[in-house]
């Protein structure tokens, strides 16, 4: 099975300038977890020591918000993954 990761611009300089990058897995923490794999400087952006997302970041799934299940929530091939860098202010 493969899914489809779309690295944002903030992320990229941490994969050697790849914009996208297929990857295996069965939800989105597996797929995350490939990525990581792949390109370790990229965890601490994403992940607090809980091993859990930052609050700033979200993982979207075809377009779709995957909260509240985030990593949780399942994938199949061909599934095309975006990660979000939330930004709020006054």
């Amino acid at each position: 099975m493969s899914v489809k990761i779309k690295l944002p611009q903030f992320l990229q300089h941490l994969a050697g300038g790849v914009k996208e990058i297929d990857v295996r897995g069965n939800t989105v923490g597996e797929c995350l977890g490939e990525l990581i794999t792949r390109f370790p400087a990229i965890k601490d952006k994403l992940f607090n020591d809980k091993g859990e997302l930052l609050k700033p970041v979200d993982v979207y799934v075809n377009g779709q918000s995957a909260y509240p299940e985030e990593l949780k929530k399942k994938v199949k091939d061909g599934d095309e993954l975006y990660i979000m860098l939330v930004i709020a202010g006054g």
